[in-house]
């Protein structure tokens, strides 16, 4: 029997007619009440794994970094060094004061006044010589021939007191090239011992002519031997290699000054030859005694050089003379 359906009660016709009612208002609530809505299902919690006790526990490890390489410096090849095979010397002062010739360190004399001078109007051309450009003019302005018209005007003299004066300048480095092949005598008066030079330099035989310049005990001065004597001395100034040589003493050097000391022009060959490469000449003339047609021919021969100028030594010391005494004067380019 449904437990909905109303029981059959005794009672009066009211009580029946009330209970009734109240049966069918529970009816009716029951259909009119909103069908409850399934209750949402529990939130799943994953399970949570046991600790094994068996397996090793670490702490946070930050993973390795590679090593911080600092690149290598890259090598620059640098030129080979050879070892020099110059020597040196220590010039004999004593020498050069019996040969009344300059001193280094000595009293400051008459002749080193005068060659003061001397140095003075050489230098001053060279930069002339560089201030007109042209194709080597740095080179050639630094390239002095220090020649005469015959043998014993005084041109070697002249050449080394020369080279010594100039060593004394704060800017400049001198090289006395002895090339006076025939009659070599440089190294002799500076009381040095000779050894290979620019002949043997200009044949081949030595490979180097730098490695035959012989250095001084003179601040800022060296000294090139004439070298091996050879019958072909001129024919070899005249060469292709002779050209690369004896520019290349300039070249090699900035500062350096290169003086060649030369044969007598109307003598031998070289100085002609020697002429062209340089860019001055000093022509050493001899008081009463070089002639006036000598000097001219002199001059003549020296044609491959544009600045000739002269030199007058061994002049007589005059009472009212020049206040310098004994050396002589130096003069500008003759009339040719």
């Amino acid at each position: 029997m449904n437990d909905q359906t109303p029981k059959r009660l005794g009672g009066s016709l009211v009580e029946r007619a009330a209970a009734h009612q109240a049966f069918v208002q529970r009816q009716a609530a029951q259909q009119h009440a909103p069908a409850q809505q399934a209750a949402a299902p529990a939130p799943v919690t994953p399970p949570v794994a046991k600790p094994r006790h068996d397996i090793p526990v670490f702490g946070a490890v930050e993973a390795p970094r590679a090593p911080l390489v600092r690149p290598e410096p890259v090598a620059v090849a640098q030129p080979v060094q050879e070892p020099s095979a110059r020597r040196r010397v220590a010039i004999d002062r004593k020498k050069l004061a019996e040969h009344g010739m300059l001193v280094p360190g000595a009293t400051v004399t008459a002749l080193a006044e005068e060659f003061r001078l001397v140095k003075r109007q050489l230098l001053t051309t060279a930069r002339q010589i560089r201030a007109g450009g042209g194709e080597g003019a740095d080179d050639r302005s630094r390239m002095i021939l220090v020649c005469s018209a015959k043998p014993n005007d005084g041109k070697t003299f002249c050449a080394i007191n020369l080279a010594l004066s100039l060593a004394a300048e704060k800017d400049v480095e001198i090289l006395l090239v002895d090339a006076d092949f025939a009659k070599p005598d440089v190294l002799a008066r500076l009381g040095a011992t000779d050894g290979p030079g620019l002949l043997d330099a200009l044949s081949g035989g030595v490979k180097n002519v730098e490695d035959c310049i012989i250095d001084t005990d003179v601040p800022q001065l060296s000294v090139l031997p004439a070298g091996t004597r050879s019958v072909a001395d001129t024919e070899l100034l005249a060469s292709e290699r002779a050209h690369a040589i004896l520019d290349g003493l300039a070249a090699a050097n900035p500062r350096r000054i290169v003086i060649f000391d030369s044969p007598p022009i109307l003598a031998a060959s070289p100085a002609s030859a020697l002429a062209s490469h340089v860019g001055q000449v000093m022509l050493v003339v001899r008081a009463d005694r070089t002639r006036e047609n000598e000097l001219r021919d002199a001059v003549g021969l020296l044609d491959g050089c544009d600045h000739i100028q002269l030199l007058l030594n061994s002049v007589s010391l005059q009472p009212n003379g020049r206040r310098f005494g004994s050396y002589g004067a130096y003069y500008g380019e003759p009339d040719q």
